[in-house]
């Protein structure tokens, strides 16, 4: 069922919508270096194909789990030899880039500055973590989303149906509520729903004619599939849950979080929410909400279920009872428009690590007070480590709620000169 064309790929239509980027490219006939970021079953392999097959481009596949700087040069140079003597350009198809080490990925740089080839890499990792700066400013990155459940439906549909490539031969009927019940298992990937429904196909007894919720229920390994029809109860419970946390309403969260492991949701969808809710409507009013969530999230998944519901309670119950405070979402925001809008500016000359005697004569460090010099580690008055066109912002303003309060006090009565040098202990 993998898409022929770029008309049958499902979801991503942030990318393939009419007038996206994804679609601009397919439709000028060249596919600059790219790297496709997104979870598992998101149709990475399946687009990077597509574009090597609209702009009529070899299509060459490596693996960096296997490939070896070896394999990387002799499809360079057949990507080389190709455009002298065929005048075909190449598209080399890297899954897992984020697998290549810094010596592996120095290789590919010289060839896309010459246009050897075109690069698509695939990965599932954060990009800006996991591939080297110098590689990162010659591609594009894109990223992909988990597949929605209405496009997991359509694609579940066409599956059933399909006669050539799909299921189609057993003529069997499906409600879009069961198919949608599939598809939330799926978690976004569309590998796994269309593995779940061939499973259940393969299930039905021979002269059946409708899939049915009990044989679903054994292809998708004994998950409940109580959801309705749209799907949209999912949404609706996973709203609730983490409304209830952050209202301080413990047997509401305790409630919905039950409603959810009992459907049969996904542990490490759950845990996610949790570790997410923490630093979002928690942060540093506790600052052990983190640490709680993020132990809970390891606990459940290593333990599984029946019994990492206990982990999970447990965090849940904590992130209800604690503090509140949402300065980490809001700091974020506010210091990222003005990053958006300003661009990189200067660090100031006071910051700057002075390493080397040429650093030293051009003033780097130059004014910098030693915050460990003054009472309680901090610079009396309003000393600003920002860039000098930005002097007076401020983007955190912590709440007046639990430890973020209490150190904020601390820090101003100290910038004064009016404040004992005492640390506030996290939790008070």
């Amino acid at each position: 069922m993998r898409p022929r064309r770029l008309d049958e790929v499902v979801g991503q239509t942030h990318l393939l919508g009419p007038g996206k980027i994804l679609r601009r490219i397919a439709d000028t006939g060249r596919v600059p270096s790219l790297i496709l970021w997104g979870p598992p079953g998101t149709g990475k392999t399946t687009l990077a194909r597509l574009l090597a097959e609209h702009t009529k481009s070899a299509f060459c596949v490596l693996s960096a789990t296997s490939a070896g700087a070896r394999e990387l040069r002799e499809v360079v140079e057949a990507a080389r030899r190709r455009r002298s003597h065929e005048g075909r350009g190449t598209l080399l198809f890297v899954d897992e880039i984020h697998r290549f080490n810094k010596a592996q990925q120095d290789i590919l740089l010289p060839h896309l500055e010459a246009g050897v080839c075109a690069l698509v890499g695939a990965t599932t990792e954060n990009p800006s973590f996991e591939v080297n700066a110098a590689l990162l400013s010659r591609v594009r990155v894109l990223q992909l989303r988990p597949i929605e459940v209405r496009d997991l439906v359509a694609l579940l549909r066409r599956a059933l149906t399909d006669e050539e490539r799909g299921l189609g031969a057993r003529k069997l009927e499906a409600e879009d509520g069961l198919l949608a019940a599939i598809a939330h298992t799926a978690q976004g990937d569309a590998r796994r729903a269309l593995g779940a429904l061939e499973l259940a196909v393969d299930l039905v007894p021979e002269g059946e004619t409708r899939l049915t919720r009990e044989v679903a229920q054994q292809a998708v390994g004994g998950r409940s599939l109580r959801y309705d029809k749209a799907g949209e109860e999912h949404y609706n419970v996973v709203s609730a849950f983490i409304k209830s946390m952050r209202a301080s309403d413990a047997d509401a969260a305790v409630y919905w979080l039950a409603r959810m492991l009992e459907a049969g949701e996904d542990v490490d969808f759950v845990a996610r929410r949790i570790v997410i809710f923490a630093a979002e409507d928690v942060g540093n009013a506790e600052p052990q909400a983190l640490q709680v969530a993020v132990a809970a999230a390891q606990a459940a998944h290593q333990i599984g279920m029946p019994e990492a519901v206990l982990p999970l309670t447990q965090a849940a119950l904590f992130l209800a009872l604690a503090p509140k405070s949402n300065t980490a979402l809001t700091a974020y925001a506010n210091a990222r428009k003005d990053v958006l809008r300003a661009g990189s500016l200067e660090v100031p000359l006071a910051v700057r690590n002075a390493v080397t005697p040429l650093m030293r004569e051009a003033q780097y460090g130059v004014g910098y007070k030693y915050p460990h010099d003054f009472e309680g580690g901090v610079v009396p008055g309003n000393e600003s480590y920002l860039p000098e066109a930005l002097r007076g912002q401020r983007y955190a303003h912590p709440g007046p709620r639990g430890w973020e309060a209490t150190a904020w006090e601390r820090l101003q009565q100290l910038r004064t000169g009016t404040a004992a040098a005492e640390e506030p202990e996290p939790g008070e």
